[in-house]
């Protein structure tokens, strides 16, 4: 309760003290290496920031790339710093928008907010109120449209975290024949390997460098407000940058329909906001609207369940030692062993891998650790509040889980402590007849274009005994 009242203190002293946020401009500087890109913003009175991105050279020449992309990258940049103080007024110097695109931001600001909002206890937060967008209506508007005739035919760029999602969009489109650029920012290991397993030459990894301002970093730990922000939404906006360098057509993402599901039961937060096909249908439409010409972005996962992603995920044992997916462990790409997300995945993988294999993906038996059972009861849906992670649906959860007891007892070994506990609850008794719904799980919202849309049914929406 003191921690509430203290952020929405914070959030009312600060926005009376910081009214404005300016996003003042940038900077775009080609040369050998490539494209570096300068933010400028600045909160009056307390601070100026400038993140920067770096872009390798590309294959396109000088004026392919339109301002408009540079400076939209910008406004979704931006919000990683404005909810240091959460000015009511942010005035935008560095490019046009209309009053529809103003609409548009606010709408990303509000729903990719709503975990910072929730989780620092800031309530009633009005979608309106919240932000105020000025830009100066004499500024110039970019309607250019990028030439398309340079473009790369049937040729997609993979945006790829280094876990099991997009080691799955690399393998299906490897299966459709399709030709595939990897898109990385701050490369790590897994990010790497799993390039490098997929088959993806050197000359077509596309490693992009993103620095956050230190000064922002520094006034999180002076106890200026902190949290979540849509960071899938930057993957967004930076990936038809570097699609445009490179002259791509498409842009595949590995976003499934369990990311449209609440975090917090009954509510529209989402920790996944970014992810959600709300956001990527929006997305595809201002990119239709504002940025004409642009490649084509869509998520080859959307009409998947998590569970058909795992499955075939099983299948692809040359990708088992290297991918990661753990927040807590990234910086060290290790699994952490210990956290939801660690447990949501060796729970999802459990009914199609041997107990043996899932231990040796992670190190260690998680199932068997009676301290993880509460993160159980949040995937579960036992407790109304998800874990803020990119974790699967509640139904998944209890499905993979019911099958996997299933199994153990069919082969007449003895439980681990988890799901010997999970046994006993009525969420067991509720998923046990409906343990084969997501076998053949089909989300018909989706902007897959054909015909890897087909191929995606036919390889991953299978009636088939479980493992």
């Amino acid at each position: 309760m003191e921690e509430r009242k203290q952020n929405i203190e914070k959030y009312n002293t600060f926005r009376n003290q910081y009214p404005e946020f300016i996003y003042e401009g940038y900077e775009a500087t080609e040369g050998e290496k490539g494209l570096e890109l300068c933010y400028h913003f600045q909160i009056p009175g307390l601070a100026r920031f400038s993140p920067s991105w770096k872009f390798p050279k590309g294959d396109l020449k000088r004026g392919a790339l339109r301002k408009q992309l540079i400076f939209s990258l910008g406004m979704v940049e931006l919000v990683s710093y404005w909810k240091l103080t959460c000015s009511p007024c942010v005035v935008v110097k560095a490019g046009y928008l209309s009053p529809e695109q103003i609409r548009w931001w606010k709408d990303l600001y509000f729903h990719g907010l709503g975990e910072f909002f929730y989780v620092n206890q800031i309530n009633n937060v009005d979608p309106e109120e919240f932000m105020e967008l000025v830009v100066d209506p004499s500024l110039e508007k970019d309607t250019r449209e990028l030439p398309q005739e340079t473009w790369k035919e049937d040729t997609v760029l993979v945006p790829i975290g280094g876990g099991k999602d997009s080691a799955v969009t690399l393998e299906l489109l490897k299966e459709a024949g399709a030709s595939c650029y990897g898109y990385v920012i701050n490369p790590r290991g897994a990010t790497i390997h799993t390039a490098e397993v997929a088959g993806i030459p050197n000359d077509r990894m596309i490693l992009v460098k993103r620095t956050l301002d230190k000064t922002m970093l520094d006034l999180n730990q002076q106890g200026y407000l902190n949290g979540h922000t849509p960071f899938s939404a930057i993957v967004a906006f930076s990936s038809l940058i570097a699609a445009a360098l490179y002259g791509l057509p498409y842009i595949a993402l590995s976003n499934e329909s369990s990311a449209n599901e609440s975090t917090v039961s009954g509510s529209t937060v989402n920790h996944q906001y970014s992810k959600s096909f709300h956001f990527e249908k929006a997305f595809h439409q201002y990119v239709e609207d504002y940025l004409p010409g642009s490649s084509c972005y869509f998520s080859l996962l959307r009409p998947l369940s998590e569970f058909q992603i795992a499955r075939y995920f099983a299948e692809k044992k040359q990708y088992h030692e290297i991918f990661r997916s753990c927040n807590v462990g990234s910086k060290e790409d290790v699994w952490c062993g210990h956290c939801s997300k660690c447990l949501f995945v060796s729970l999802i993988l459990s009914p199609f891998l041997r107990q043996d294999e899932v231990i040796h993906i992670f190190g260690r038996d998680m199932l068997e650790d009676e301290s993880l059972y509460p993160l159980l009861e949040k995937l579960t849906g036992i407790q109304e509040e998800k874990p803020f992670e990119c974790v699967g649906s509640r139904d998944e959860v209890n499905t993979a889980i019911v099958l996997t007891i299933r199994r153990l007892e069919k082969a007449k070994k003895p439980l681990p402590r988890l799901l010997e506990r999970y046994r006993e609850t009525d969420c067991y008794a509720r998923y046990e007849g409906q343990s084969k719904q997501y076998l053949c799980y089909f989300d018909e919202e989706n902007l897959v274009p054909e015909p890897w849309k087909r191929l995606v049914q036919e390889r991953c929406c299978r009636d088939v005994e479980e493992a």
